[in-house]
């Protein structure tokens, strides 16, 4: 699964939409996001990890990152 249909699933949970997602990301980070922005980004997977962290943050989740099992 590509980054913008994980987000989108993930949000869709929350009843929250890309372009609240994109709002968060403007009030919580030192950039402009808009819908276009957020989803070009997450379209061709050059969303950075700072920012899937603050998406995360937005969703009420956190990004763990273990050893498999």
């Amino acid at each position: 699964m590509n980054a913008i249909n994980e987000v989108k699933m993930l949000a869709a949970k929350k009843s929250l939409t890309l372009t609240y997602l994109a709002e968060y990301l403007s009030k919580h980070t030192d950039k402009k996001y808009s819908l276009d922005t957020l989803s070009k980004k997450l379209r061709a997977n050059t969303i950075r990890y700072s920012e899937m962290k603050v998406i995360a943050e937005a969703l009420g989740m956190e990004i763990i990152i273990r050893d498999k099992v």
